[in-house]
């Protein structure tokens, strides 16, 4: 089965505006996994707007599935990763500044540079996904970079999906296929939510995970947090 991963850098989100403990980070992580949540992921930004860096050995403690952290590996990031010790560590070509991921990595012409940053985390005995665009040519150059997984960018087969929904996948199917030739993992995220998830899930071979936050908490403030992991999760067994 597919894997949910619930991101919670929303909850963290509301938790800054008011500079107090509400809602709880902690417990919100604890709270998921009994939903039934099977991952927890943040991503601590450079300016700590929502995920911060002192957050992440509290969140480690408490995750019983599994714990992502997300990702520019700047040194800050890099050092605090490995301190902590996630599970997994998604690594996210983001510059400083930018409001949300919206392009993977070109492994390609970036691919000297990840070699031995995959081979840093690693060596902690963390797994490392590169967030990357569905292209083949990219996918045997994560491969090459001794990731174990890759983590497809889905914010515009989301756009996309109500236009022609079989042309918005159809190219994650293609890459997905590469990836199972490469013998590399497969993830999923962005902008995936109740709609579309179930014919990404469907459609895509081999899905090991889908990390999902900002549907998730937006349908949660309408329908609860409970009811709404059950309906995510729902999707992906259907």
């Amino acid at each position: 089965m597919t894997r949910l991963s619930v991101n919670i850098n929303k909850i963290a989100l509301i938790r800054n505006s008011r500079g107090a403990n509400l809602p709880d980070l902690r417990q919100v992580a604890i709270d998921c996994e009994e939903f039934g949540a099977q991952g927890i992921t943040v991503h601590p930004r450079p300016d700590e707007r929502h995920v911060r860096y002192d957050d992440l050995p509290i969140l480690k403690e408490v995750v019983k599935t599994e714990f992502n952290i997300e990702g520019f590996p700047n040194e800050k990031f890099l050092n605090h990763v490995c301190e902590v010790r996630p599970h997994q560590c998604t690594l996210v070509p983001d510059p400083p500044g930018v409001l949300t991921s919206s392009e993977g990595w070109d492994t390609i012409n970036r691919k000297e540079e990840l070699i031995p940053i995959v081979k840093k985390l690693q060596d902690y005995g963390i797994r490392v996904s590169l967030f990357l665009n569905p292209e083949i040519e990219l996918v045997r150059a994560a491969k090459e970079t001794g990731a174990d997984r890759i983590e497809f960018y889905t914010g515009t087969y989301a756009n996309n999906y109500h236009q022609n929904r079989d042309q918005a996948i159809s190219s994650h199917v293609i890459a997905a296929q590469e990836a199972i030739k490469c013998e590399i993992g497969v993830n999923a995220g962005h902008d995936l939510n109740l709609e579309n998830l179930h014919f990404y899930k469907s459609s895509v071979p081999s899905l090991l995970e889908v990390s999902i936050g900002h549907a998730l908490v937006c349908d949660s403030i309408y329908m609860g947090l409970n009811n709404v992991i059950q309906m995510y999760i729902h999707q992906l067994k259907r």
